[in-house]
């Protein structure tokens, strides 16, 4: 593209030369030799009445008295007298001359004449002129021609090396701008690009480390219930740990859909009212197994038939998340308490542990932020699920530490009274 751009370029600068620079030559050298046969006709005028008038004063005429008259490396001059022989001034030239010849007054006559040949010295010397600016026009166009060559075609080289890099997986925008408008438009889209495919690919991420933390405690549970099925012969044991087990299972689908779901669009869910003390009892029942093995328990106390709006599944996640993580950086007895503040239902989480650090009380839910060598994840999820959800999650106590999820209520249940017996499990 360069080389294309300097050859035009050059090309139309060089027949703009051609068609003004053979002009001005011509014109040029009528002017030179239309300028030197008025001089030598001036000249020839001014000696005839320098004669004239030595000729009415009764002065002599001679070559001695002309000669300083006429400028001998320049012209040759003829004087002609009625009667007299011809009086020569200068040395005559050879070769093409331009002559003129001028009468007097008294009869004489002047002749005048230039050699041709110093016409032609200056008409060489201005075709010089004129070829040298020529030249200068041609190296600055050039100049010019190389220096907008590399204004366009630089732009371009660095746009493709973008569109190469997006390519190749490396969605960084340059935002980088040429002066160019036409340019400046696509770079715009580049960067446009850019932006989007590295938030799609980190919302990819970001699906697949939820999708790993949200499933890996699940299929654990699961696996428990699988070895516990595998090491009984109680035909009742088997159907109650199966039952458990397909439950878990429908919990998985829920949990993957639910994620997809979230990644596609957080706005969209499928709210619903329920029952809080199913989902409360199912996620009690799933984690048993792994509180008794860590020598620790798990109750649940609080409002008993509290129906609130929104996705079982995804308080479940949520309540499985606050539980993992009672778990993980509890200590203790793990409660689940239900309560009501005005149209909502709270449901708080929590353990007799040491609590949250000061430092990380502020971040708790920020991703990749944790107390001990975990992922940081979980809460993280916890919190965007139950904000896609309607409700919302927060740390209410840090010593000991209190997690209260919030969900709306039904216009029913908003008007019921506080009487309703609490329980313990």
């Amino acid at each position: 593209m360069r080389r294309r751009l300097i050859q035009s370029t050059l090309a139309v600068v060089l027949v703009v030369i051609a068609v003004f620079g053979v002009s001005l030559v011509i014109v040029e050298t009528r002017t030179i030799s239309n300028s030197a046969q008025e001089r030598v006709e001036s000249e020839a005028v001014r000696l005839a009445s320098i004669v004239d008038s030595r000729l009415f004063g009764a002065q002599q005429v001679d070559a001695e008295v002309l000669r300083e008259q006429v400028t001998q490396d320049r012209y040759y001059a003829v004087i002609r007298l009625p009667g007299e022989a011809p009086i020569e001034v200068g040395t005559q030239p050879s070769g093409d001359v331009i002559s003129a010849t001028a009468p007097g007054e008294e009869g004489e006559t002047v002749t005048v004449q230039e050699p041709r040949s110093s016409v032609t010295r200056e008409v060489g010397r201005t075709l010089l002129i004129i070829a040298l600016v020529a030249l200068l026009a041609v190296v600055a166009a050039v100049l010019l021609a190389v220096r907008q060559a590399n204004r366009l075609a630089s732009p371009l080289t660095d746009l493709a090396e973008t569109a190469e890099r997006l390519g190749s997986g490396d969605p960084r925008p340059r935002h980088k701008r040429y002066g160019v408008p036409e340019l400046d438009r696509v770079a715009d889209v580049l960067d446009g690009s850019a932006e989007r495919i590295a938030r799609m690919l980190t919302a990819e991420r970001r699906l697949a480390a939820d999708a790993s933390h949200q499933l890996r405690t699940p299929l654990t549970a699961l696996s428990m219930r699988l070895e516990e099925i595998t090491l009984t012969d109680d035909p009742d044991t088997v159907k109650d740990e199966a039952t458990i087990a397909l439950t878990q299972v429908e919990r998985l689908t829920d949990v993957v859909e639910r994620l997809l779901t979230n990644s596609r669009d957080p706005r969209t869910g499928s709210a619903v009212t329920f029952d809080l003390d199913e989902v409360i009892q199912q996620q009690l029942a799933e984690w048993r197994p792994a509180y008794r093995s860590a020598g620790r328990a798990i109750v649940s106390s609080g409002k008993r038939h509290l129906e609130a709006v929104g996705t079982p599944g995804a308080v479940a996640q949520v309540l499985a998340a606050l539980i993992e993580n009672s778990l993980m950086h509890g200590g203790g007895t793990v409660a689940l308490r239900t309560r009501v503040t005005g149209n909502q239902a709270v449901i708080e989480v929590t353990d007799e542990g040491p609590g949250v650090p000061a430092d990380l009380g502020a971040r708790i839910f920020e991703r990749a932020i944790s107390g001990r060598n975990s992922t940081g994840i979980g809460l993280a999820v916890a919190r965007d699920l139950a904000e896609a959800d309607g409700g919302r999650l927060e740390m209410l106590q840090t010593k000991p530490p209190v997690f209260g999820l919030f969900l709306s209520r039904t216009a029913a249940q908003t008007s019921m009274t506080d009487e309703d017996e609490p329980m313990v499990r």
